[in-house]
């Protein structure tokens, strides 16, 4: 399968897998800024988003979306989920057929709370359409370290051809079926990257960072299986690699915002600092928009929603997690006890 990328959008991430695909084929980096575009092609560096690092030589970059997409065999779209409908219903009419269309974006969208593969349904239905995703730090993959990544499409075929394209010596990708698990897990995991970030902030230690992470896990697994996504996805790479590295790392912009929340800092002050989205700030309401809608208590999720309404301080959501009242920690147990007590009986009148 040869393959012409173009991976739209100019962000940290998105010049990354620029880069990684241009290890194995020819590949185009659409950006907005001019300024960027030219420094991708002259000087083969992204000085806004990652200053002092070269990208891969044969990257090139363009402000023209629609050639771009044109000549496109593989999109990748590396935008802000406030703007991914509008830039994938602009790149949708120029896709040649069955062109497949990956998403890099850990965003839900406001209003109708759809996942970004949900959204390429929508708009460009004709197209096999996937996510990709995991612990991916752009600095770090940029710098060398070895990574990896998941590739989340039903169509296997589709997905192993695009692994391919992404696979490099030192960045490992692996595929799976379960987009719905591996795209919320990635979403979700935001939330709680605020939350273990303010922790931080707080200058609560290691166990209680340990205790929001694990706790968190919890909670993302709990709304991702009634949303239809498999347990055993939360496990891996799509949901606690992704997890623990967002939620320790200082690399990690939700982590950074919630250690200034924690700092007692004003989210808009923090925010108005930021030169990329924080995807975090803006899925929070909508986790537990959908948490009510589906039946499940996600209270770490609620604390952080509250703190950035400004309804509480990171100390005041800490303080009242604390004070809940304690409960068996086996949850999994009770989600299953149902089956459990079905299996025994059928054993039982087996005998």
């Amino acid at each position: 399968m040869a393959n012409r990328v173009l991976v739209v959008g100019g962000g940290s991430w998105g010049t990354t897998v620029a880069h990684l695909a241009a290890h194995n084929e020819p590949t185009m980096l659409w950006c907005r800024s001019p300024e960027i575009a030219n420094a991708v092609n002259s000087t083969h560096a992204n000085p806004r988003y990652l200053q002092g690092f070269e990208l891969h030589p044969r990257l090139r970059a363009t402000t023209e979306l629609t050639e771009a997409v044109g000549e496109a065999e593989v999109v990748v779209m590396a935008v802000p989920a406030a703007s991914f409908r509008m830039v994938i219903q602009q790149v949708a009419p120029q896709l040649q057929p069955w062109v497949p269309v990956l998403s890099l974006t850990k965003g839900l969208e406001q209003g109708t709370r759809l996942r970004m593969t949900e959204i390429i349904n929508q708009v460009a239905s004709a197209h096999p359409a996937g996510a990709l995703t995991g612990p991916n730090l752009a600095q770090e993959i940029i710098a060398g370290h070895a990574a990896t990544s998941v590739i989340a499409m039903s169509d296997e075929t589709v997905a192993s051809a695009l692994q391919a394209v992404l696979t490099t010596e030192l960045f490992r990708v692996y595929t799976n079926d379960d987009v719905i698990g591996c795209e919320l897990g990635g979403t979700l995991k935001n939330v709680i990257a605020l939350a273990s970030g303010m922790v931080d902030g707080l200058g609560a230690g290691d166990n209680t960072r340990a205790a929001v992470i694990t706790r968190g896990l919890a909670e993302i697994a709990r709304l991702g299986t009634a949303m239809g996504g498999r347990s055993d996805t939360f496990s891996g790479l799509a949901g606690m690699g992704d997890l623990l590295a967002t939620c320790m790392s200082p690399l990690s912009r939700n982590r950074h915002v919630g250690y200034e929340l924690g700092q007692g800092r004003r989210l808009k002050a923090i925010l108005a600092e930021m030169d990329q989205t924080a995807e975090g700030v803006h899925t929070a309401q909508i986790v537990v928009e959908l948490a009510d809608l589906n039946g499940v208590e996600m209270p770490l999720s609620a604390a952080v929603d509250a703190v950035l309404k400004g309804n509480c301080t990171a100390e005041e959501a800490m303080m009242a997690l604390m004070g809940r009242q304690a409960r068996p920690e086996p949850e999994l147990f009770k989600q299953h006890r149902s089956r459990l007590r079905r299996a025994w009986r059928f054993v039982k009148r087996s005998k």
